[in-house]
């Protein structure tokens, strides 16, 4: 059994909400007293004020005194969230982490725009890695945000203040965005589940784009059913998003009771010396055994190169043109590990995309190979987790190991969703990742919610706050 780490669980609220326990004003209130004890003001870019969160409140609280309906009508009914600070709200500013780029949109993203109508409460905008470069976390001008399990350790990137809001119990859940693991990434080292879904089910007008054609929102929250709920409700079909894909029932099929799960070769798996992880993931495969899977044993050569070309290739280019011209006209507004990631697509020509595309076909046919034999692949999400210290003597190689697992998802047009598996002796959390081909998303997400029942891990870390009171709506 699930194991709360949090009083924040969207099921959890929701029975609260519907037997009258507490209202929409009693918990915002309560959300609002918790944020002002966090001790983290890089976990936040701008925020929701105080005044706007309570007339929220009070606009859903007279929404249930008109009609009693109205909480089972509002799936995400008085439920709190928070948005990485490279999707649009109208009205408060969109950074991409980067001072000198903000702008103030006149619309809400659409993704953004339906949580809204079910009813969640915006409470503000997070930090990220500068312009969503890096899987670290420490990439920003406006702080690092504090890993809550170590504060010595990276808190993962690029969507890391939506992770660390989620684990420290500001928010129930948060929107980040992943290109090349950074959904899951911060996933992993926060405690928590990440989702990113398939490529388009999510709309991404509205959102600076890192490179375009692979971005995708993905979903932090506590458990997996907590991710499927805000799913349902963030997955439609947005004609004005050119990259938007219509869900495919032909594949939508779940999982039976019996499954094969791919498991590279032990040769190919790599910690990084991280031998604390390699036992963890040793343990997850065996849970996931016991959810009903038989090991298969596949190679992740394909998958593995096809992650190198993310930026060891073209696709880096996608990055400068959303923000050639902020790099042309005020380059030291980028941080220079930013900068110098992004500037180095002007190394490549036409030629060099084209035989990347070329490349990127073959290694996609022989993943397609690997998954004829498998309903789903287990990962670690990543081999191991670095002190900021470390990834700040060395930016590049440190980034590019935790995107070993990571990066190739996005460019083979995959699906995955990011689990907590278990903590080492430092009490660090380790995570895993299943991966399935596009349009699983329903069957992944069934997966993890019988694994992470099996596992039975405390959720987030929020236990660690010492607010008594806020117990008080249990």
């Amino acid at each position: 059994m699930i194991v709360a780490g949090s009083l924040l669980e969207i099921a959890s609220l929701r029975s609260a909400f519907l037997s009258g326990v507490i209202s929409a004003a009693d918990l915002l209130d309560r959300v609002l007293a918790r944020i002002a004890h966090s001790d983290d003001p890089a976990i936040w870019i701008s925020r929701s004020s105080e005044n706007s969160v309570r007339a929220r409140a009070r606009e859903l609280d007279a929404e249930v005194a008109a009609d009693p309906n109205a909480i089972a009508r509002l799936p995400l009914f008085g439920i709190p969230f928070a948005v990485k600070d490279n999707i649009d709200v109208a009205g408060m500013p969109t950074t991409a982490g980067c001072p000198a780029f903000a702008y103030i949109p006149a619309e809400t993203a659409p993704v953004v725009a339906r949580l809204l109508a079910a009813g969640a409460v915006l409470l503000g905008k997070t930090n990220l890695d500068q312009f969503a470069t890096g899987l670290v976390g420490t990439r920003s001008p406006y702080g690092v945000p504090r890993n809550p399990f170590d504060a010595r350790f990276i808190p993962g990137g690029s969507s890391s203040g939506s992770a660390v809001a989620v684990a420290t119990g500001l928010v129930s859940f948060a929107l980040g965005t992943d290109t090349a693991g950074s959904g899951r990434i911060p996933a992993a080292f926060n405690n928590l589940v990440g989702l990113k879904p398939t490529s388009g089910l999510l709309s991404t007008r509205g959102i600076v784009p890192a490179c375009r054609s692979l971005d995708c929102v993905s979903i932090f929250a506590l458990s997996v059913q907590d991710a499927s709920s805000v799913f349902d409700v963030a997955a439609f079909f947005d004609p004005d998003d050119p990259l938007a894909r219509a869900p495919d029932a032909a594949v939508a099929a779940r999982f039976g009771s019996r499954f094969r799960f791919g498991v590279p070769r032990w040769p190919d798996l790599e910690f990084f010396g991280d031998t604390e992880a390699a036992a963890l993931f040793g343990a997850a495969v065996g849970t996931l055994e016991k959810a009903g899977g038989s090991r298969v044993d596949v190679s992740f050569a394909p998958f593995r190169d096809a992650g190198r070309l993310l930026y060891e290739g073209p696709w880096i280019a996608e990055r400068l043109h959303a923000t050639q011209a902020l790099l042309s006209e005020n380059p030291e507004a980028v941080l220079p590990v930013t900068r110098d990631i992004i500037e180095a697509a002007r190394n490549y020509s036409a030629l060099d995309v084209y035989r990347a595309q070329y490349e990127l076909a073959a290694l996609r046919r022989a993943a397609d190979g690997e998954f004829r034999a498998v309903d789903v692949l287990l990962l670690p999400t990543a081999g191991t987790i670095y002190q900021t210290a470390a990834v700040a003597a060395e930016p590049l190689r440190l980034n590019a190991n935790l995107g070993l697992y990571t990066s190739f998802v996005n460019l083979l047009d995959l699906a995955a969703i990011a689990l907590p598996a278990g903590f080492g002796a430092s009490g660090l959390p380790f995570g895993i990742s299943l991966i399935a081909q596009a349009h699983r998303d329903s069957a992944l997400l069934d997966l993890g919610m019988r694994f992470q029942e099996i596992v039975g891990l405390p959720l987030g870390a929020a236990r660690d706050l010492a607010l008594p009171n806020f117990c008080a709506m249990h």
